[in-house]
């Protein structure tokens, strides 16, 4: 992370995981500069300043959010550095220096954890699942709850036809080049990706919403999960099985968009708003139901760089090895 040695100091390197509501935001990653727009990553450095950090704290951030995306669970590693003679923080200390000064009510680190110095947040990400929300029976966005604003797509359809939705989705599982669902501006090399599960899903009212308005308005759910996604990947094809779902599309369609590697064909111009999205969960090969910083993670001793004891993670046969280069950039 370019910090350089320093005679007597020691380097912790954390693995944090964090949530926020995006609206205020100019997505998850710091916007530098004297442009009026932040992002989370902005405040969650400057809550790092309080750190003392010998070298300045840098959060390398495992899932790039847009402008208005939510999280529920996103992560980041970091590099603490105290001075000499000052132990590394315990990540429970770490926790809670940053919730104590951060500045921005949106934002809550969830947990942290020591992991080794080589440790990659983006790049040892094994899953990514992303949350879409969506509710119909809303002619007039003054009907919707004003606690579900910013926090759902509202649709003026009375329903959805959620059987097609699910037919379609299926034409999505699996490895496919996804050029057709993905906007310009992505700076990955390969358009191939390989989706592991998208599922739809009706949802019940959330305790936010009045009873005589949950009789009316319906919640809707849609989530994928893959190891990485290309730039607005989940919101162009929340966009589609939205169209298959109002009777636009067919599922068969769907197949036939994919397959046309397309990203500006007659359909693919669709993208789901910002404010829907969620990020629900960024999973680790070997870290066990750490991806909404679950409290119950039993530690034990591994060999890390250099031959040197770091923190280890509990091992999960169930989640596979990443590759080189995996990125999300919904």
């Amino acid at each position: 992370m370019g910090s350089g040695p320093v005679a007597g100091s020691v380097r912790a390197r954390y693995l944090v995981f964090f949530q926020y509501v995006g609206t205020d935001f100019n997505g998850s990653a710091a916007v530098r500069g004297a442009q009026r727009a932040v992002g989370v990553q902005n405040y969650l450095e400057e809550a790092a300043e309080k750190l003392k950090s010998v070298v300045p704290v840098k959060f390398i951030i495992s899932s790039r959010t847009d402008a208005g995306v939510h999280a529920l669970s996103n992560a980041a590693h970091l590099d603490v550095q105290r001075r000499a003679g000052q132990p590394p923080f315990t990540p429970e200390v770490l926790t809670e220096a940053l919730n104590t000064h951060l500045r921005h009510p949106a934002i809550r680190v969830l947990q942290a954890f020591r992991v080794p110095t080589d440790f990659h947040a983006r790049h040892a990400a094994t899953s990514r699942t992303y949350l879409y929300r969506l509710v119909t029976g809303c002619a007039r966005y003054d009907q919707l709850s004003v606690f579900e604003r910013n926090r759902c797509w509202a649709l003026r359809a009375d329903r959805l036809d959620m059987a097609a939705m699910q037919e379609a989705a299926q034409h999505l599982l699996g490895t496919h080049d996804f050029s057709a669902f993905q906007s310009a501006g992505s700076p990955s090399t390969t358009s191939v990706r390989t989706l592991r599960r998208a599922t739809v899903s009706l949802g019940p009212a959330g305790p936010l919403v009045l009873p005589q308005e949950s009789r009316r308005l319906q919640f809707w759910s849609l989530e994928f999960e893959s190891q990485s996604f290309l730039y607005r990947q989940v919101r162009r094809m929340t966009a589609i099985l939205v169209a298959v779902g109002l009777g636009a599309v067919t599922p068969a369609q769907v197949k036939t968009i994919l397959q046309s590697r397309d990203p500006l064909g007659k359909h693919q111009t669709r993208v789901a708003p910002a404010h829907g999205l969620f990020l629900k969960s960024v999973r680790f090969g070997g870290l066990r139901d750490l991806a909404a910083g679950s409290p119950h993670c039993a530690q034990q001793e591994s060999q890390g760089p250099g031959g040197r004891e770091a923190p280890a993670w509990p091992e999960d046969p169930g989640l596979e090895t990443s590759g080189p280069k995996a990125g999300s950039l919904e």
